[in-house]
């Protein structure tokens, strides 16, 4: 286990640039000019997701066969008996430590936590590892994460179709038929990570170099996947560390 100290985190943003300071009425025009706008993105997004709802979708084979804790499962029994199903594939580096594994996975798959609100819609959320179900769980359990865990090492072209790891798909089971009703990756996946929602609220953002804002505010990362790193390792192992787990994926 590596047990390097865990305090790598940035305790302040290390600038003096600050918003302009004005009266409070002047403050609350300038904002309500902007929830103008967050109305209408908030608009359209319920108009993209309505367009969602009518897409057609593709047959799936409902036989193909994953494995999780109990051995091979096939994919209509990932339902666990619910209408639809929500998959994170989760990208996996085959032979490396826990400090290796892939930090945008870590990111976002770690923040789907409380599934009891997903399963009142009779709706089953779970993660398909592209590693092997041992190593892989035990990150997941070095981790904390409780969500349904299944390897897909062995099913993933039958699933994917010439897509990659670091996507989520949605599912419908329709008796014993099941079809994929949409996917999507890159910064599609941003809806299941809370922490950027929040940072986007604050007056710094994420902080990344790639965002539109002020002349001399924090910007310490680019799109390089160290955004999700802190001291070399996906930022959240350094709580599990600190609480005493182990990393060690081969025991």
């Amino acid at each position: 286990m590596n047990t390097r100290d865990q305090h790598h985190f940035t305790s302040d943003s290390d600038t003096s640039a600050l918003p302009a300071v004005v009266d409070r009425a002047t403050w609350q025009a300038e904002l309500d000019k902007l929830l103008v706008r967050e109305k209408a993105h908030t608009r359209q997004g319920d108009a993209i997701a309505a367009a969602r709802r009518r897409l057609p979708m593709v047959e799936v084979d409902p036989t193909i066969q994953l494995i999780g804790p109990q051995g091979p499962v096939t994919l209509l029994e990932v339902f666990e008996g619910r209408k639809l199903l929500i998959v994170y594939y989760h990208m996996w580096h085959d032979g490396q430590s826990a400090d290796a594994q892939c930090e945008g996975c870590t990111f976002f798959n770690g923040q789907v936590r409380e599934l009891s609100y997903l399963h009142s819609r009779d709706v089953t959320y779970a993660t398909f590892c592209e590693g092997p179900y041992e190593a892989s769980a035990r990150y997941r359990d070095f981790m904390g994460w409780d969500v349904p865990w299944y390897s897909a090492q062995d099913s993933a072209d039958a699933l994917l179709a010439g897509r990659g790891f670091g996507t989520l798909a949605c599912y419908l089971r329709h008796g014993d038929q099941v079809f994929e009703t949409y996917w999507t990756t890159g910064r599609g996946v941003e809806t299941m990570a809370p922490s950027y929602v929040l940072l986007d609220v604050t007056v710094y953002g994420r902080q990344e170099t790639w965002e539109d804002s002020p002349a001399g505010w924090p910007q310490r990362w680019g799109n390089t996947g160290e955004q999700f790193r802190t001291g070399g390792r996906p930022t959240a192992q350094w709580s599990r560390l600190a609480a005493g787990r182990s990393d060690d994926l081969t025991s």
